[in-house]
């Protein structure tokens, strides 16, 4: 049993050696999992008792490396409730992945007792990508750790997600994983030699086809010419003292320095970070906010000039509207806050989006419906727990000459689904908004904007983003980062870039793999029952 562990744990080693921002190392991926499958085996064919068990164990402590060492940042970004409450609060998003994956893997092995090696290694391309889209969908998401975001530095290998999103990437990186352990394990099982070739013979096929596709398409992609000047913002405040230490008008201050230091009369956007204007800002009346009328000042220079920006606002309602909302008893009204990204330009015309992926227990109260009741628990505590609201629809801002842009604010970026509905409704660019300040200088902000690149490639679109703290970058439609800014280091960058209206394959299907892989995990999932009650 302890070479299963080890073998489980060497797998979870040379996954996070694999995964960004590591550089030089993707190719791991190509391997990474071939330890994890032999220990599988090894409890397959041994005596022991309960092996369901005992697999779903030894894959749970692999996998549970792999997402701790990749993650780790997460306790940073939580600090803020209390290092020690901080510590056992960031076991969740480290354990809850693992747990899934070592589901799939557990799924393999009832599989496998009901119909053969093969099948059931067909089943677990399935119940992997089944447990992928589970963990982009359901109010636990979390889809940092989704297998064909380990791509985010070798970008060039993967332009075809461009048709794929990246599921296309999980899907290449099980297929080949599957195959080397096929290959290992012909070696130890009687030799036949015409097989092995043929397995020998797949690796390489599914190795270099889809390598090979990509770098041409990488080396030939050329942009359509259609220039936008735009401007990212990066003030560098420190996210602990934004809402209390700093003024509001003071930070805004900042911002329309730097943004003025580098704008241009042909500048047609200028983007700030996340909750850039910190105080909350009625929606309704926001026209006569001093923070609007500060912004607009600094627009008045700009003809063509827009203003992107992320701001605190909130709506008021007189009687029940939303599910997200609290009531005051006080004012007898019921509100919800936002975290928003507010398009003003040299007009009253005032454009918001709401964030609406939001973060599970910091921005959202997972299962809201069933645990409504734990709400004024975390209010009295201070948090704010399910206090944010959301939009249905990804959003669209339109400038006054009629460009299309895709607001992202933040951890939304992780989502390529999300963000390809916004190009597919007349998004030419997308703009990321973030404050990544929390995670402090660790892979987490490097992992972010890494990420970025990817939906790049998904969606032929520039990426343009804005972060308080850094990295604030511009990324082509290829995945290149042309520029980007140094972490913690007050800036501003410009960039002339290529505005498109062409539609990818996967910006209009979407993740089509995703729910196909998923139906069949479902059907899997149906048979093992099916034929466990036939045997009873």
């Amino acid at each position: 049993m302890k070479k299963n562990i080890l073998l489980a744990i060497l797998s979870g080693l040379m996954l996070w050696i694999a995964w960004p921002p590591m550089p030089y190392t993707t190719f791991f991926l190509f391997v990474g999992f071939v330890p994890m499958l032999v220990a599988i085996e090894n409890i397959i064919r041994s005596d022991y008792v309960k092996k369901g068990k005992k697999i779903f164990g030894t894959a749970f402590l692999g996998f549970f490396v792999w997402n701790t060492l990749s993650i780790y940042w997460v306790y940073n970004a939580l600090k803020m409730v209390g290092e020690y409450v901080a510590l056992p609060i960031s076991f969740i998003p480290y354990s809850l992945g693992a747990l899934l994956m070592a589901t799939a893997c557990w799924l393999y092995y009832r599989l496998r007792l009901v119909t053969n090696r093969g099948l059931g290694l067909a089943g677990l391309f399935c119940f992997w990508i089944g447990y992928e889209y589970l963990h982009q969908s359901w109010d636990l998401a979390f889809p940092w750790m989704t297998l064909g975001n380990g791509f985010a530095l070798t970008h060039q290998w993967v332009q075809w997600y461009e048709y794929t999103g990246v599921y296309g990437g999980t899907i290449w990186i099980w297929a080949l994983n599957i195959l080397l352990f096929l290959i290992y394990i012909g070696l130890r099982e009687a030799p036949n030699k015409k097989l092995r070739l043929k397995l020998i013979s797949a690796f390489v096929i599914v190795l270099i086809g889809p390598l090979s596709f990509s770098l041409y398409r990488y080396y030939n992609y050329q942009e359509q010419l259609n220039p936008s000047n735009v401007v990212v913002v990066q003030p560098n405040i420190d996210p602990y003292a934004k809402e209390s230490s700093i003024p509001a008008s003071q930070q805004i201050s900042i911002l329309t320095h730097l943004s003025d230091s580098i704008g241009q009369p042909n500048t047609e956007f200028f983007l700030w970070p996340e909750t850039a204007i910190p105080d909350q800002v009625n929606e309704e009346t926001i026209r006569t906010s001093p923070y609007f009328l500060q912004a607009q000042r600094f627009l008045n220079k700009y003809k063509n000039g827009n203003l992107i920006t992320g701001a605190e606002t909130f709506k008021l309602y007189n009687k029940h509207t939303t599910k997200t909302e609290t009531y005051d008893p006080q004012a007898r009204l019921y509100y919800d806050n936002f975290n928003a990204a507010v398009n003003i330009e040299n007009s009253a015309e005032v454009q918001f989006y709401h964030k609406s992926k939001l973060v599970p227990g910091a921005e959202s109260l997972p299962f809201a419906s069933t645990l409504s009741f734990l709400k004024p628990v975390f209010a009295h505590l201070g948090g704010a727990t399910g206090t944010y609201g959301g939009q249905g629809d990804p959003g669209v801002f339109y400038s006054q000459g009629g460009i299309g842009v895709d607001p992202v604010i933040c951890y939304e970026s992780i989502w390529g689904t999300w963000v390809a509905e916004s190009v597919h409704n007349g998004a030419q660019f997308i703009a990321i908004i973030t404050n990544d300040g929390w995670w402090e200088n660790t892979s987490g902000k490097d992992q972010h904007i890494d990420y970025a690149k990817l939906r790049a490639i998904e969606t032929r679109r520039w990426v343009c983003r804005s972060a308080n703290t850094g990295i604030s970058a511009f990324i082509n439609q290829r995945g290149d980062v042309v520029q980007q800014s140094k972490w913690w280091v007050k800036t501003a960058l410009k960039q002339d870039i290529n505005l498109n209206t062409d539609l990818t394959f996967y910006v209009l299907h979407g993740d089509y793999l995703a729910m196909l892989g998923s139906l069949l995990a479902v059907l899997g999932t149906g048979f093992i029952v099916v034929k466990r009650i036939l045997r009873k």
